[in-house]
């Protein structure tokens, strides 16, 4: 998912760089179809270039005998190679396009939270392999029993499934919150009848841009460390310090990382939180038009309580979007990089290595934003359906 997730990004910065697509933007659904369709067009020519990068990679580590794998470097087998990665992203793009149309939620977020979930067996069994190595002792239950666990591990997972549980609950606390503003509209007299003269909601989500700011940083941050990964492989000695720094930097550091002197290991989570900031801000920005909500206020003769129509009511709603970003991004921010704080303690405290905690911070973050998106799809689209639809 990495190209399309990546020409999502650029078409977004095009989007509001150049006036005639946020126009387009602004026409509706047929607009944001054609832009869908942009974006999928330049992610094709994206996993183009991404497959044979990455086929040259694999290439290179095999003539190094890094690895048992065999790989002809036949110009057949390079075309066969780049054709099926390529039509693997492009099936995946079909795919969450699909899922999206049938109304279960966005397709692009469900497939990550499916790569996501998938992960959890493997952490699960990490940390069971250490919490049932009785190498260090067994836990003694007060002089009664023992249970065959070791003690320090056991009480480090009570306390990250304890932390988990109240991350789990601030998130979807979180996920949920918002700000509602009272919209009223002016009673207006048509021949015999009369309209409006009602009062309606505006609700502002909290984080209203939801878990897209998380998967851009994500995929703004690999394409640094794939890079030092080419020129790696390129065997090149000019470029091999420039490589090294970019794939120490830029890939996501290991539990022991945290224990040098040094701080390399710190670039990544500080790049990572400023990112989800920054991706926060300008998501919103995009899904949260003051201006345009403003106009459609006044067009249908609406106005917020003690704001006047106008000019005065986009401020009022930037000014409530900002402030709410304010706190919503810096909370997405703290959560983003919890897991390394997660993983520091397994491995420094309980001496757990290898732990990737998959669904901590980010991921939990996504399962959940996912999870209750779709919910409310399928609520939505189970009050459609009546029981005269099955006669």
């Amino acid at each position: 998912m990495s190209p399309f997730i990546t020409a999502s990004i650029i078409t977004q910065l095009l989007t509001k760089a150049i006036p005639k697509l946020e126009e387009l933007h602004k026409d509706g659904e047929s607009g944001r179809r054609k832009i869908n369709q942009w974006t999928r067009m330049v992610a094709v020519p994206l996993a183009v270039v991404q497959s044979i990068a990455f086929i040259y990679i694999l290439r290179q580590t095999v003539l190094q005998g890094n690895t048992t794998i065999q790989l002809d470097s036949t110009p057949i087998e390079w075309i066969v190679a780049v054709t099926a990665m390529t039509a693997g992203s492009i099936l995946l793009m079909w795919l969450g396009e699909l899922m999206t149309e049938q109304g279960i939620g966005n397709g692009i977020s469900l497939i990550i939270f499916a790569g996501i979930i998938s992960q959890l067996p493997s952490t699960l069994a990490t940390l069971g392999s250490s919490l049932f190595d009785t190498t260090k002792g067994s836990l003694n239950v007060f002089g009664w029993f023992k249970i065959p666990v070791d003690p320090l591990t056991f009480w480090v997972v009570v306390a990250i499934a304890v932390v988990s549980l109240i991350v789990l609950y601030v998130l979807v606390k979180v996920n949920e919150a918002q700000r509602v503003i009272t919209v009223n509209y002016a009673k207006r007299v048509q021949g015999n009848s009369s309209y409006g003269g009602i009062k309606s909601i505006l609700p502002v989500k909290l984080i209203a841009a939801g878990v897209i700011p998380v998967i851009f940083a994500v995929a703004f941050l690999s394409l640094p460390a794939f890079i030092g990964q080419v020129l790696k492989a390129t065997g090149n000695p000019a470029y091999a310090d420039l490589a090294s720094n970019l794939i120490l930097w830029f890939q996501a550091p290991n539990p022991g990382a945290f224990t040098g002197t040094t701080l390399e290991a710190f670039i990544y989570p500080t790049a990572y939180f400023i990112l989800v900031i920054l991706f926060t801000y300008f998501y919103t920005g995009i899904v949260f038009n003051a201006n345009e909500i403003s106009e459609n206020l006044q067009k249908q003769g609406g106005f917020i309580e003690g704001v006047r129509p106008g000019k005065s009511t986009e401020e009022y709603l930037s000014l409530t979007v900002n402030r709410l970003i304010l706190f919503g991004s810096l909370v997405l921010g703290i959560i983003a990089v919890m897991p390394f704080a997660a993983e520091y303690l397994l491995y420094n405290v309980a001496g757990v290595s290898n732990s990737k905690l998959s669904i901590g911070g980010t991921g939990l973050l996504i399962v959940v934003s996912v999870g209750l998106e779709a919910l409310r799809q399928i609520n939505s689209r189970a009050l459609m359906v009546t029981y005269d639809d099955y006669k």
